[in-house]
């Protein structure tokens, strides 16, 4: 039989943020080698904080990513004030838990309607999906403006948010506004209802991998800002000890580092937030998943869509009852003093695990820091799940295939390949 060989280039690929590439060799039937490269320069954040106060810092890491400034404001926050041993009050803890509720929202609903969604039901963009389906885009526009507007509630604006700071929010919301956002999110709660059996209800293969779930674990409420990370294999840490366990490597075709924990890939995100932590979310979440026979934990990786629209109703119930029992104060933050030491903070962004590290010299000002965002946590994964995906799709099929189905698991993952650097371009050499 003759040797063939192919190339097959994607300058860019679609539906993600950042850039990237994937080279792919198939060899008598079987893939021979998988790279998935990312090639954007590192932003260099970790760098330029050096030397910044506190606050400088929280304005700044919110400019690291444009879908979510909420979880590097937050991650940091919690580190910093780790180093000046701080404790915020009862306010500012259901009010970190509300800003997040809005990230959450707001990325979930954007990836699973303009990202996730044409994929599944296999159109090419979501300008083609809202021709056949304008009804699913409104909903997805829709619940990304709520969350917006409960990130502009706290942070003074939804983009880069201003509101946080060290020790809490530089202002307490009115009551009228409060009540006004919880008007709007009692009256979209079915939509939100909606959307987790329509995600159930997708088109999606049936394709089961072994993988390891990674998040945080709190012991009474569903993670986001606060917890132990934790695995479905044993894991059981102290933010302060990922280093120890969770090592970053850097390999030749990427400008990201990789992370793995004790030598393996591992899965961060919604899906592994689901696996993990099931048991800590509401009845009424409980209900959804009994009508629409949803079972958490799952080793299918497409079910990410479905974790993201659970995630997107925990979020609106969540914040309902926050806003419902919102009392303002005068008091929105703690003052600051300012010491010398080493902090770590790590929160569930819509992504995954973010974790942070700083050191602040004897002036209060960064010494060092250094940031692991979720991409780059979950970039071995997403390689490992392309090579059994693409073997259980059947390389077979044509090259326009192989890309849609590449791209598809990629965009699962919904990476924020910006973010990790600190997508698709695809070759294919066939044997």
């Amino acid at each position: 039989m003759k040797d063939i060989e192919k190339d097959l280039t994607i300058p860019i690929i679609a539906r993600v943020e950042g850039e990237g590439a994937l080279h792919l060799k198939i060899h008598e039937g079987k893939i021979s080698q998988l790279e998935l490269s990312i090639y954007e320069p590192p932003r260099l954040f970790e760098k330029f904080l050096e030397g910044r106060a506190p606050n400088e810092v929280i304005d700044a890491v919110a400019r690291i990513c444009g879908i979510c400034p909420v979880a590097y404001q937050m991650s940091a926050v919690q580190a910093i004030e780790h180093i000046f041993e701080m404790k915020v009050s009862p306010w500012v803890h259901e009010m970190r838990r509300l800003f997040y509720c809005g990230e959450w929202m707001e990325s979930h609903g954007l990836h699973i309607h303009m990202l996730a969604a044409p994929d599944f039901l296999r159109y090419p963009s979501v300008i083609a999906m809202a021709k056949d389906h304008p009804d699913i885009v409104k909903r997805g526009l829709h619940l990304h403006g709520l969350g917006l507007m409960l990130m502009a509630l706290l942070g003074k604006r939804s983009v880069h948010p201003v509101g946080a700071c060290v020790g809490g929010f530089y202002a307490a919301p009115k009551i009228s506004a409060v009540l006004e956002v919880l008007a709007q999110f009692k009256k979209s709660l079915p939509l939100a209802q909606e959307l987790v059996l329509w995600s159930a209800s997708l088109p999606m293969a049936k394709v089961t991998q072994e993988f390891t779930s990674v998040c945080l674990r709190h012991p009474q409420e569903y993670p986001m800002n606060e917890g132990r990370i934790v695995s479905d294999r044993g894991l059981d840490i102290d933010i302060s000890e990922f280093d120890n366990y969770l090592k970053e490597s850097q390999v030749p075709y990427s400008t990201a580092l990789q992370c793995h924990l004790q030598g393996k890939s591992y899965l961060v995100g919604p899906l592994a937030r689901l696996n993990l932590n099931h048991h800590l979310l509401p009845a009424e979440v409980h209900d959804i998943l009994k009508e629409g026979n949803i079972t958490f934990p799952t080793q299918n990786m497409f079910h990410s869509v479905i974790a993201r629209s659970v995630e997107i109703y925990y979020a609106m119930l969540e914040a309902i009852r926050i806003m419902e029992n919102y009392v303002y104060t005068t008091t929105p933050h703690t003052p600051i003093t300012p010491r010398a030491g080493i902090g770590f903070g790590c929160t569930e962004a819509p992504r995954g695990l973010l974790w942070h590290r700083y050191e602040f010299n004897d002036e209060g000002l960064v010494a060092s820091s250094r940031i692991v965002p979720p991409t780059s946590q979950n970039q071995a994964r997403i390689e490992e799940d392309l090579w059994h995906s693409l073997m259980a799709y059947g390389l077979d099929h044509s090259d326009d295939d192989l890309r849609f189905h590449s791209e598809m698991v990629i965009r699962n993952y919904d990476p924020c390949i910006s973010c990790s650097t600190h997508f698709l371009q695809l070759k294919v050499d066939r044997v």
